[in-house]
C-alpha cells in the first residue's frame, strides 16, 4: 500500500527549474526525504524564458514522476512562478539548508544534458 502525502505533516521544500530533472536533483531529493520523510517539490514554470528553459511544466513533472516512481506518496509537485528570491522577515520556524553533493553530482550540468538532447 502506498502511503499518501500528508498535507498536515511538516515537509521539506525543494525549489528548482529542473530543466531537466537529473541525478544531482534526485540525490538532493533522497537526502531531503531521508531527513524529513516527505518533500514538496516546487517547479518554477520557466518554459520559454530563454534557451535554458526548453521544457514545459507538464514535461518536467512527468520526468520527475518517472524518476521518483519508487517514492510515490512521499512527495508532491507544485507549479510556481519563476522565483527571484526567497525571503523571510524573522525566525520563522523552519531551516534553510544546503545539501552537500559529491563533486561528480555537483558537476552535472543541465546545460550539457540539454545540448545532448537537442543534438540527437
Amino acid at each position: 500500500m502506498i502511503k499518501k502525502f500528508d498535507w498536515k505533516k511538516k515537509s521539506a521544500v525543494f525549489i528548482g527549474r529542473f530543466q531537466p530533472f537529473h541525478d544531482g536533483h534526485k540525490n538532493v531529493f533522497l537526502n531531503i526525504l531521508k531527513k524529513n520523510g516527505q518533500v514538496t517539490i516546487l517547479v518554477m514554470d520557466s518554459y520559454g524564458i530563454n534557451k535554458k528553459n526548453p521544457f514545459k511544466f507538464n514535461y518536467v513533472k512527468k520526468k520527475i514522476l518517472s524518476s521518483l516512481r519508487n517514492y510515490r506518496g512521499k512527495f508532491k509537485i507544485i507549479k510556481i512562478p519563476v522565483v527571484s528570491e526567497v525571503v523571510c522577515g524573522r525566525k520563522v520556524g523552519y531551516k534553510f539548508r544546503k545539501v552537500k553533493l559529491s563533486k561528480v553530482l555537483e558537476n552535472i550540468s543541465a546545460t550539457k544534458i540539454r545540448k545532448k538532447i537537442y543534438t540527437k
